[in-house]
């Protein structure tokens, strides 16, 4: 008897899904964006291109790779501004990957409600355990959690409650 394992349509043949594969590949585009010294956005365009021709892109969700790209880019000193007071240490000190998943999951938690609290910080998680150092996906959770208390406190209250009752 044979059987087969029946994955999810939205996931390509790394088994992630098109989302999660925008995000690290909007993750790949804001690391060089902050190795090019990470201000304003003249070199967007060129970032863009340059992954969009990567060989599994076509895998990821475009569009949501777009938002995330140049959301981020357009947004940073503002998203600093709000992740900065849960850092234990000067921006400058933190590693591009961590600043770069920082950016974008305090991007998703300030300006997308629509993605859950939980995902938006299990997803920037998720980037911090397959790029970032060896415990630095304990760094980004702990920042973004406290971020999203602030910036979701009805949503963040919502769930408590919710695990609670």
């Amino acid at each position: 008897m044979t059987t087969t394992t029946k994955t999810n349509a939205s996931e390509g043949a790394t088994g992630r899904s098109a989302r999660r594969r925008a995000r690290e590949f909007a993750l790949q585009g804001v690391y060089a964006w902050l190795l090019r010294g990470g201000e304003g956005t003249q070199d967007a365009g060129e970032i863009d291109a340059h992954i969009r021709d990567s060989e599994d892109f076509a895998e990821a969700d475009s569009a949501w790779f777009k938002t995330l790209l140049y959301g981020v880019l357009n947004d940073a000193p503002a998203l600093r501004e709000r992740f900065s007071p849960f850092v234990d240490r000067p921006l400058a000190e933190l590693s591009p990957v961590e600043h770069g998943i920082l950016l974008i999951g305090s991007y998703e938690l300030v300006h997308h409600v629509e993605v859950p609290y939980k995902v938006a910080i299990n997803e920037a998680v998720e980037l911090a355990k397959s790029f970032g150092g060896t415990d630095g996906f304990k760094f980004v959770n702990g920042v973004l959690d406290k971020l999203a208390a602030e910036v979701r406190a009805a949503e963040v209250r919502a769930v408590a409650n919710k695990r609670r009752a």
